[in-house]
């Protein structure tokens, strides 16, 4: 299946973290465990859309829309 930027993930969309962007925040989101290989589930978006809660094996984690936009992922079947 192709990439996806993150911040195109509807809610409760489960993904793997492909790769990450090259940027001044690449090290700073990596830190946060978004490497790849890592699944994460979209949770939620804010009333506004910004920000989006992911859970990442179990650590909530709030990112910008600007910042998941630097992430590419895969996209989980339903069944996986």
């Amino acid at each position: 299946m192709s990439q996806v930027s993150l911040s195109n993930i509807p809610n409760g969309q489960s993904a793997i973290v492909c790769s990450i962007e090259q940027s001044s925040l690449k090290v700073k989101l990596m830190e946060m465990g978004l490497v790849e290989g890592k699944q994460l589930r979209v949770l939620f978006r804010a009333p506004l859309g910004d920000p989006i809660a992911i859970d990442v094996e179990g650590y909530v984690l709030s990112l910008r829309v600007d910042e998941a936009d630097l992430i590419a992922v895969k996209l989980q079947s339903v069944n996986a």
